[in-house]
């Protein structure tokens, strides 16, 4: 069992006695083949127990990209306790607060985490890692139009029950995937959002860092300012690309950020129609109308319109 295994690796880690005692609290059990639990030793501060199976590749990434983003400098949790073989790792306890709990917050609350959130993606466009570093596949044509199927399958066919057959054949669709794939220049978080931001004496901590690959920056900075979790206003983004040109001292160009935020959204419509559906978890179906409206905005005036329009 899980739980038993983090027990004994907790245990092991602070050399306790089999009868001291120790508190688990579950925090997620989900499809991606992780467990994670809060454990909490008697006289000892908490830490975070995660246990992972391969059912995903993606989760054996999740030491040694931890490892490599904390040696570049990035705020990510201290990995206290590993075992590979046994698929577990103890971590630092950040605690439970993610940019997502400032929702409901002015602007002014919030901007301060944002820029963290921007000064760690800054970070990262500059990390290049060893050429022997195993991360999960590029950023190119074909993953992007994996996100794309995944899309159709999830939302257009399965939530809105109605057929598919010709987005899969669509040029213009065909025609975004492979300006975005043409080239992947840097580390992409690939699920740079709200609820991987852990928030921790004024700053922002970098989570679920497993699925990184090389791509295009702008997918990860789309991922913020079109965050459905957060559902910015306008003016809110206008305000977060002005704190990112202060941060990065450069604007990212609006046609590359349009079609990296269209296709970032695809992907996050199709994810919550999934685990609305398929995982029975309804707090997701009622992150889409936020989403949709998002990439309505983002695709006004585009020949995407003309494509996606009528599914929206």
């Amino acid at each position: 069992m899980p739980a038993d295994t983090l027990l004994t690796a907790v245990r092991a880690h602070l050399n306790l006695a089999p009868t001291h005692k120790v508190l688990m609290e579950p925090i997620q059990k989900g499809a991606s083949g992780r467990t994670i639990i809060r454990i909490k030793p008697e006289d000892h501060g908490s830490f975070i127990g995660v246990h992972y199976t391969l059912e995903r590749s993606d989760n054996a990434n999740f030491l040694p990209v931890g490892q490599f983003l904390d040696s570049a400098g990035l705020n990510v949790p201290q990995v206290l306790y590993d075992n590979i073989g046994r698929h577990v790792a103890i971590v630092e306890d950040l605690g439970d607060t993610d940019l997502t709990s400032l929702k409901d917050e002015p602007y002014e609350v919030r901007e301060p985490y944002y820029r963290s959130a921007f000064e760690q993606l800054d970070k990262l466009l500059y990390v290049r890692p060893p050429k022997d570093f195993d991360l999960q596949p590029k950023f190119d044509a074909e993953m992007y139009q994996w996100e794309q199927d995944y899309f159709i399958e999830h939302f257009v066919e399965t939530h809105l029950g109605k057929d598919g057959a010709a987005l899969r054949e669509d040029p213009i669709l065909a025609s975004l995937r492979t300006r975005l794939g043409a080239t992947s220049p840097h580390m992409v978080h690939r699920d740079y959002q709200s609820q991987n931001l852990l928030l921790k004496d004024g700053e922002c901590y970098v989570i679920d860092f497993q699925g990184m690959r090389m791509g295009r920056q702008e997918y990860d900075l789309a991922s913020l300012l079109y965050d459905p979790y957060m559902n910015h206003t306008a003016e809110e983004r206008v305000k977060m690309l002005k704190l990112w040109e202060e941060v990065t001292e450069e604007m990212p160009i609006e046609p590359i950020l349009k079609d990296c935020a269209a296709q970032r959204l695809m992907q996050a419509l199709g994810a919550f129609a999934n685990l609305g559906h398929n995982q029975d978890n309804e707090w997701y179906l009622e992150q889409i109308p936020s989403a949709v409206t998002a990439l309505k905005e983002v695709i006004a005036d585009t020949p995407l319109e003309d494509t996606l329009g009528q599914y929206l």
